[in-house]
């Protein structure tokens, strides 16, 4: 039985042509996930956000206005204030606001990616430099979350 020595494998004219379309179409699919996934996130973080900022503010007015109505409401409301606190620190600890910009920053970038992946995927070749413009927003949007800019600079706001 006869093998072949280990070493390189010939690869054909049309599979090198056809490995960075495959990729750019995965960096596609990729981008369509992070964005819906950072889209997801967002919306959670803003009703964090309602949750806990609502219940502060509506706490800390009654508290107020319990404390200044009579002597006898008083210890309710520093009780009603102490509540209201807990819920404004909360918020702040969470940064819950913070968090839905970044996500919102992000769903917009994995946009520009999953964008510049399709428009490479519409010609009828994709090059290497088409792929390392892919990457390249892939990098940006990565940076996204935490409101970093990208080596190339800020990635352009997309509708969304």
């Amino acid at each position: 039985m006869t093998t072949t020595p280990p070493g390189p494998v010939p690869v054909s004219r049309n599979e090198l042509s056809s490995r960075p379309r495959a990729e750019v179409e995965r960096l596609r699919d990729e981008a369509t996930r992070q964005k819906d996934l950072a889209h997801r996130r967002a919306e959670f973080w803003v009703k964090v956000d309602i949750a806990l900022g609502f219940p502060a503010a509506l706490l800390a007015g009654v508290s107020g206005a319990a404390g200044l109505a009579s002597a006898n409401a008083r210890v309710p409301a520093a009780l009603v204030a102490l509540a209201a606190a807990g819920f404004a620190a909360g918020a702040g600890f969470l940064r819950s606001d913070s968090r839905r910009l970044g996500n919102k920053r992000a769903r917009q970038a994995w946009a520009a990616v999953e964008a510049g992946a399709r428009m490479k995927l519409a010609k009828d070749h994709v090059l290497p430099e088409d792929l390392g413009a892919v990457l390249e927003s892939r990098q940006a949007a990565l940076a996204a979350y935490e409101g970093e800019e990208s080596p190339s600079g800020p990635i352009p706001p997309v509708p969304g």
